[in-house]
């Protein structure tokens, strides 16, 4: 049996690393199966024999990762973000770089470690997509023509060309661990900021944000997506713009070149959007049109019992899985499924009544983007 020197990775699963077996099984993770050891066929890498013994599973055969590894000329490491174990062969590495890993990306936050060094928090791409990283004395720092530069130069907002760090890495999300050189680039704005509209264009995707989280008036910003662009939850996991939905929550990674129209439009880099069960905050243009709409829906009876003026009405934008509205006619029922199964958002208005104490508040969901009447929330 032959193996190619080249880059392997072995899936593993979270439980595969755990001490406690008990645990594991009792999560599902792991499962007990029944093989046997082979001493009578031997394992050969490029023609010379080992050590190595299969072990055959259902008639297929199996060998110890870590502890054989060295004998195939490989380094061993974990990749805690993506669960996997990466086996790299040494040869194929420079010299005293083998044991280095490297991101490209944007600083997302800069701070001043407990030991005197700076951390910086850095966005990325691929299976380093969110890193930690010491930057001290030992750093080789420069910008992108090799000029050195100070850590107390270092923002939020600047490109990172190249990130060395390593050979350690904190087994925690996101990774943290020593920087051997970092290339600093150019510098881009940053903003959070509310989406206003999201829409898909012929090249491809086009937000407009509003440069306020807390639905203020405010100039608005256009951003084109390009092939570049990076749109990741709060967890740093990559999101698909038709995700994005209007009132959401966003930082934005942009410019700093903008055109002077009015909104400016910007190429944007990076977005990291706030997908929690709250949504985000609407646009007050947004805020009234669904007062409006809420009120005009409302019976003559149901008015009778309101406390709360059509511009005192409460509206939140919601996840759909957790509004706690309750559909009444067959379209109804389907357009709030359909919601649900794409994690879609919900525009709920909300009254004070005289019936409060007894049933609670009244409650309208609509459908943020088509604007139809999804129903009333559940009452007491």
């Amino acid at each position: 049996m032959k193996l190619n020197k080249k880059k392997v990775i072995i899936v593993a699963t979270l439980a595969g690393l755990m001490a406690t077996t008990a645990a594991v099984e009792a999560s599902g993770f792991l499962q007990k199966v029944q093989g046997f050891l082979r001493s009578d066929i031997t394992v050969s890498v490029d023609g010379s024999k080992t050590s190595m013994k299969p072990v055959f599973i259902n008639g297929q055969a199996y060998l110890p990762a870590k502890s054989e590894a060295a004998a195939l000329g490989y380094d061993v490491t974990y990749n805690a973000r993506e669960k996997r174990l990466e086996l790299t062969n040494k040869e194929e590495q420079g010299p005293g770089e083998q044991d280095l890993i490297r991101m490209q990306g944007i600083i997302e936050s800069v701070e001043t470690g407990t030991d005197g060094s700076t951390r910086i928090t850095v966005l990325g791409r691929g299976g380093s997509n969110w890193m930690v990283l010491s930057v001290d004395k030992d750093t080789v720092l420069t910008d992108s023509q090799g000029k050195k530069l100070d850590p107390k130069s270092l923002k939020p907002g600047q490109d990172i060309q190249e990130a060395q760090y390593g050979p350690i890495v904190a087994m925690s999300y996101p990774g943290q661990s020593h920087a051997a050189k970092v290339i600093v680039g150019s510098d881009h704005l940053v903003k959070d900021a509310v989406i206003q509209s999201v829409k898909k264009t012929d090249d491809g995707w086009q937000v407009t944000i509003n440069n306020s989280v807390n639905g203020e008036s405010a100039t608005a910003v256009v951003l084109n997506s390009g092939k570049e662009t990076q749109v990741v939850d709060q967890e740093r996991q990559p999101l698909e713009f038709s995700k994005l939905k209007a009132g959401q929550k966003v930082r934005a990674y942009y410019g700093p070149i903008m055109t002077k129209s009015l909104p400016p439009i910007s190429p944007v880099f990076y977005l990291v959007a706030d997908t929690s069960t709250a949504a985000g905050t609407l646009s007050p243009a947004a805020v009234a049109e669904f007062q409006t709409l809420s009120w005009n829906t409302l019976t003559g009876d149901q008015k009778s019992h309101l406390k709360s003026k059509k511009e005192e009405a409460e509206v939140t934008l919601v996840n759909a899985a957790d509004s706690g509205i309750l559909a009444s006619t067959d379209e109804q029922k389907k357009a709030l499924a359909d919601l649900k199964a794409k994690g879609g958002s919900i525009v709920v208005v909300s009254y004070k009544t005289d019936q409060d104490e007894l049933i609670g508040p009244l409650s309208l969901g609509f459908d943020s983007d088509s604007k139809a009447l999804l129903g009333y929330g559940i009452r007491k």
